[in-house]
């Protein structure tokens, strides 16, 4: 039997791999970035085989890279998961965007942990989707058309009701959706102005603030920059404190739902069920 590399270059090829970046995975770790790099250069000599593509804005995994990643990740997963049992800890991994995780979970993940103080709740917030093989993540809650794929199972969250919001200094000043035209529109990547100006009749070029999250159109409205276009589930803590006004009653529905979404087989399928019914019974 071959002898097996140093545990702490696997963790840091690990963490590597998920994140593809070097500095991300320090930080997971606590060691410097450097230490990092030299963990993988050093598990590359020994396994005579390049795990990773260096590229401008981090690293690609190569196709030996990939395979070395997909057992690794679960056997990590698999020692953890034995140190949980053991020790008594029981934690669950939900992944969300940083919009949906700033400005409708967190403000609501102190009622899970009062309702369920032994478990122990990790939020991964990023844009890109959650490997649930590789990532260690449980559930996630992504916007979308189901289906998201045939092993895994969405369970609607809430319908997308998109509405106008802006600060309660605008407001007064929009009584008709040709008043947008007066001032600058908070656009984020989802790119809906034209369709919602289209659907009520505004012609014309608007002045547009594009952002690149959805979180980042609501603040700005907060701030008075404009106005914006959101989800009405995202802008229920500022409606409800008055921050934000709805100016006009004007709404724009579309089919890009909210999904609790599960793999058929999930990993810890107790903790999910519970994470699962409280997202539920939130919504």
């Amino acid at each position: 039997m071959a002898a097996l590399p140093p545990l702490n270059a696997l963790r840091a090829f690990e963490a590597s791999a998920r994140h593809l970046n070097f500095r991300l995975a320090a930080e997971e770790l606590g060691v410097t970035q450097g230490a990092v790099a030299q963990q993988v250069r050093g598990l590359e000599a020994r396994l005579s085989e390049k795990l990773f593509d260096r590229v401008p804005r981090g690293l690609v995994l190569t196709e030996a890279g990939r395979r070395f990643h997909a057992p690794l990740r679960r056997a990590f997963r698999l020692i953890e998961g034995a140190v949980e049992d053991l020790s008594g800890d029981r934690q669950i991994t939900i992944s969300v965007t940083p919009s949906f995780a700033s400005k409708w979970l967190v403000p609501r993940l102190s009622d899970f942990t009062a309702k369920h103080p032994d478990i122990t709740v990790q939020v991964d917030a990023r844009e890109r989707l959650a490997d649930f093989r590789s990532d260690g993540v449980d559930l996630a809650v992504r916007q979308g058309r189901a289906p998201f794929g045939t092993d895994l199972i969405a369970v609607p969250l809430f319908a997308t009701e998109f509405i106008l919001v802006c600060s309660p200094g605008l407001a007064g000043h929009v009584n008709h959706p040709s008043d947008l035209m007066s001032y600058v529109l908070l656009n984020d990547t989802h790119g809906l102005w034209p369709l919602f100006l289209e659907r009520v009749g505004v012609a014309g070029k608007p002045r547009m603030m594009n952002f690149s999250q959805t979180s980042l159109a609501i603040d700005a409205a907060v701030s008075g920059h404009g106005i914006a276009l959101a989800n009405a589930p995202l802008v229920s803590a500022e409606l409800a404190s008055g921050r934000l006004l709805q100016p006009l009653s004007d709404v724009l529905i579309e089919d890009l739902g909210f999904f609790v979404v599960v793999p058929k087989r999930p990993r810890q399928p107790e903790l999910v069920a519970v994470m699962k019914d409280w997202l539920l019974s939130q919504a």
